[in-house]
């Protein structure tokens, strides 16, 4: 059932990463509430496809943890910032997810987690951000089940 729970996800979110479009004015708004100028310099760097999904998954991760600090939310809006460094794109990730690689790019996307918690952490974000991003604390679960749904 994973495999299935798995494979649903990655396929829906390769057709939603086909859209070039940005996020809603709603979302950008929503998003710019709750980071710091630093951690939204960074979470502005990322692809619009990516930023509509960290978005989608920020506000998941809200409606589910109710008690989420701002710390927390940070860190959903930023859990895939890491990606930025591979320097992949849509069909590159989905190709090297599905088959595999090597190399530096490769390295860096399946490593994401702790690129970004670098990243983060450069831009002075707050520790349980950066753990978070990381892929721990107490929050962490909840970002996962969000992040796959």
């Amino acid at each position: 059932m994973k495999l299935f729970s798995s494979t649903w996800h990655l396929a829906a979110r390769f057709f939603t990463s086909l859209s070039s479009a940005p996020p809603s004015t709603e979302d950008q708004e929503w998003v710019e509430e709750r980071l710091s100028a630093a951690e939204l310099a960074l979470w502005s760097r990322q692809s619009n496809p990516d930023r509509r999904h960290s978005t989608i998954v920020a506000r998941r991760f809200v409606d589910l943890r109710g008690s989420a600090t701002d710390a927390e939310v940070a860190g959903a809006l930023l859990h895939d910032v890491g990606k930025l460094e591979c320097g992949l794109g849509t069909f590159r990730r989905v190709a090297w997810t599905l088959v595999g690689s090597h190399g530096p790019g490769f390295t860096a996307y399946h490593d994401h987690e702790d690129v970004g918690a670098r990243m983060a952490a450069d831009a002075g974000a707050d520790p349980a951000t950066v753990e978070l991003i990381a892929g721990g604390g107490p929050a962490f679960s909840d970002l996962d089940e969000c992040d796959r749904a």
